[in-house]
């Protein structure tokens, strides 16, 4: 986290699990125990300049999660995140979408919203997207939210779904993107030209790798 700290990244992203004992840890699956607390991480961040993105992996963990979150006292920009509904090549392992929801917005009714789909990639496997569908049930969940919510959509997927993220944009001037790439994906800086031309540029965040964010930024002349 030191390294993200010291970087020119915006936001500082974290994977959130709950422990037998209630007590929110730090971790990203399949690791499932840490020896670092929630608390003991929004301390840190607290004196930075960084805005906070936290992924739920548990539904478990959100409550708590919320009641440290309030007596901690951000000044910066928080994001909640969880994976709500399966996407292209995802699982049907989804955090409850009522529960989350109803939770998180309990405590905090003005939070950024960012609520995303599984998903799942292999060079080997041919993948359509974000389907009409998939976008649909999202905006259906989302109807009758008023705070603002940004989509977390794998880049490998977002070219194939061009029309589909352009319809789930439309529903709402409160939505955004977030555009996010994993590991292993295969996925060049023209496709993300192509996303970059797609859509409305105030309405896209990035969150890619090191090596990727740089060749893009020179793309684009930053």
């Amino acid at each position: 986290m030191r390294e993200a700290i010291k970087s020119n990244v915006h936001m500082i992203e974290a994977d959130v699990l709950g422990k037998k004992d209630g007590e929110p840890i730090m971790a990203h699956p399949p690791e499932t125990s840490s020896d670092n607390t929630l608390k003991e991480w929004l301390t840190e961040i607290q004196t930075t300049n960084k805005g906070v993105k936290l992924d739920f992996k548990s539904l478990e963990a959100v409550n708590p999660s919320m009641k440290i979150l309030g007596d901690t006292k951000l000044k910066q920009p928080v994001w909640i995140n969880a994976d709500i509904l399966p996407g292209p090549n995802g699982s049907n392992c989804v955090i409850d979408a009522k529960g989350f929801l109803s939770t998180v917005t309990s405590f905090f009714p003005d939070v950024t919203l960012s609520l995303g789909w599984t998903t799942g990639w292999t060079a080997l496997k041919c993948s359509k997207g974000y389907s009409s569908a998939m976008v649909q049930e999202m905006a259906a969940i989302c109807s009758d939210l008023t705070q603002p919510i940004t989509f977390p959509v794998r880049a490998a997927f977002v070219c194939q779904s061009i029309s589909e993220l352009q319809w789930l944009l439309q529903q709402s001037n409160r939505y955004t993107l977030t555009i996010w790439t994993g590991k292993h994906d295969n996925y060049s800086v023209q496709d993300l030209l192509v996303i970059r031309e797609s859509f409305d540029k105030s309405r896209v965040f990035y969150d890619i790798s090191g090596s990727q964010d740089l060749e893009f930024r020179k793309a684009i002349g930053l």
